[in-house]
């Protein structure tokens, strides 16, 4: 067999795995949050948690970020990042994008009135989280936005584009937990179910896509230190919003919330991450 196209068939299993792995762990999850009454008492304390946070001091800057993952910006992002990739000659990955948007969109609501369960907590009092809430639709949208954006961002400012997405993400997974919109479960659900797909997707490219030049040795990426530069100034940016006595506070009073908080913000950074590594 010639090696090049040895090397060809090959390349998809990594991606594959990682497809599969994220499909099972959101399998688990979401029988944790559905089906366990443990699982689900530590997933109302983090939510508690989070919807302490909502002040009104950030209520209305909490409000924006989570509708920015609502279907209108959705799609003109989507269409933007489409548009990026077809001006980079990116004919595949503009596809892959158009795919993305409408495969995570459709599967999540699917799932989402499929699996509609009821969790009643009391201390929501009238504003429930409503049934059909896992996997959470803002959270997929925003973490499908993420990935799609490194997926058509060129390589140099790939790690600042995963860093900026990570972020909005994981802004996007709170802000919707501050509103008690969501369990953290979900959110969790919808960044795995935007990885699912996206995973799917890479796979995909990786066979239709003309192979490029091998890269030389690598100099310093230009790209790494803004997107380092871009996480301190987001995080600054977040500590300037989070009342003073709120990081102490809850920190330890609420250990559910920091476990929760760093859970996400984790699998948001390694999605983004590892497809910037991937692409």
């Amino acid at each position: 067999m010639n090696p090049v196209t040895a090397r060809r068939t090959r390349l998809p299993l990594v991606p594959l795995l990682v497809a599969a792995g994220c499909l099972l762990a959101m399998a688990v999850v979401g029988l944790l949050a559905l089906d366990s009454p443990g699982a689900h008492e530590r997933d109302a304390a983090m939510l508690h948690g989070f919807v302490g946070l909502d002040r009104p001091r950030v209520h209305d800057s909490v409000v924006v970020l989570a509708h920015l993952a609502d279907p209108l910006p959705y799609l003109l992002v989507g269409f933007a990042l489409i548009v990026v990739a077809v001006a980079r000659g990116l004919r595949w990955r503009a596809g892959a994008v158009a795919i993305l948007l409408v495969a995570t969109g459709v599967s999540t609501q699917a799932v989402k009135h499929l699996l509609a369960q009821g969790r009643f907590e009391t201390w929501l009092g009238v504003h429930q989280v409503g049934a059909a809430s896992w996997p959470s639709g803002h959270s997929t949208a925003a973490m499908t936005l993420a990935l799609c954006a490194v997926l058509v961002a060129p390589a140099t400012l790939r790690p600042l584009v995963a860093v900026l997405g990570g972020a909005f993400a994981a802004g996007v997974g709170y802000a919707v937990l501050v509103l008690a919109w969501h369990f953290p479960s979900d959110v969790l659900g919808g960044f795995l179910m935007a990885g699912t797909w996206t995973a799917l997707a890479v796979a995909a490219l990786r066979v239709v896509e003309p192979r490029r030049q091998p890269a030389t040795a690598r100099r310093f990426d230009p790209g790494l230190g803004l997107g380092v530069a871009g996480a301190a100034a987001l995080a600054a940016a977040v500590f300037a919003l989070v009342p003073r006595d709120a990081v102490a506070l809850y920190a330890s009073e609420r250990p559910t919330l920091v476990v929760g908080a760093l859970v996400l913000a984790a699998v948001a950074g390694a999605l983004a991450a590892g497809l910037a590594r991937a692409a």
